[in-house]
């Protein structure tokens, strides 16, 4: 009898897709290796590693958080992508599609929720800028974000400067010994392009002013309204980054899930191989 001859074309990884996935995950694990670093060391200057409980002592945000949760995610999902793409692991490559889908999910759902619910937005992020006055001079990387803020958007409070009676050190009250009593922080204050030198001193007692002479020397508006004025007015910008980002994160899934697809098209390819080379090794009879 003659002997049927079988002819398979032999499955395999494509080479660029493999190590493109890599090349684009290494990147994202050095990234979030550093902002990981730059967390750790920022919470060692602070002390907090010598003391965790005291991560739960800070009234208001902590930016170092920002550091440590997204370097992070970013560090755990580089990883996966990384080491799944150069050893062709399955396991790790499954995981980076699926934590890279949830995080996809959880921004698209985020993103309707605050489109649906604008004014709990706006009450929530009230409520966050009104705790983070209050904890102002509780910790220096915060104290830095509002400032920056603060400059950033020409604002002063949430609402206007009178939110600043909320913090200890600028209320007015007559228990207040502070030499900032019924003050604001210098990054309320508008800037005189004479001046080289930061004057820090510049919001002390302006609040005991009327509200006209109140707009002379600091900034009246909150920054409530005027962070949403200029999302409205970079909307574009925003939104095209937002966008920029899904992309990104979709084409990261696509490129994971077609490297399964050919690790699996090969791992079945090669049985087929073994049984097909045992059947033509066997006598007959």
């Amino acid at each position: 009898m003659s002997r049927k001859q079988h002819h398979f074309k032999g499955a395999e990884v494509s080479c660029c897709v493999k190590y493109f996935l890599f090349g684009f995950n290494i990147i994202f694990w050095l990234l979030g290796a550093a902002f990981l670093a730059i967390g750790l060391w920022a919470w060692a200057e602070k002390g907090v590693l010598s003391n965790i409980s005291s991560i739960t002592d800070l009234g208001g945000f902590d930016p170092v958080w920002l550091f440590i949760v997204v370097g992070g995610v970013m560090f755990i999902l580089g990883f996966a992508g990384c080491i799944g793409a150069l050893r062709e692991n399955t396991f790790l490559l499954k995981f980076f599609s699926v934590f890279l889908g949830l995080i996809f999910f959880l921004e698209l759902t985020a993103g309707i929720l605050a489109f649906v619910f604008k004014d709990w937005i706006k009450d929530q992020l009230n409520f966050f800028i009104n705790n983070n006055v209050k904890a102002y001079r509780d910790d220096i990387d915060l104290q830095n974000l509002i400032d920056f803020a603060q400059e950033y958007w020409s604002c002063c409070g949430a609402h206007g400067p009178n939110d600043w009676n909320m913090n200890i050190y600028f209320n007015c009250t007559d228990l207040n010994p502070s030499r900032e009593k019924c003050g604001v922080p210098f990054s309320c204050c508008v800037k005189d392009p004479a001046e080289d030198v930061l004057n820090t001193q510049c919001g002390y007692d302006v609040r005991l002013q009327g509200e006209l002479d109140q707009q002379r020397y600091i900034y009246t508006k909150g920054c409530v309204g005027q962070f949403e004025k200029w999302l409205q007015d970079n909307l574009i910008i925003v939104a095209g980054i937002f966008v920029g980002i899904a992309l990104l994160q979709i084409f990261g899934i696509c490129l994971a899930q077609n490297l399964v697809s050919d690790i699996r098209a090969v791992k079945v390819w090669l049985k087929l191989k073994s049984l097909f080379t045992i059947e033509h090794r066997t006598p007959e009879k």
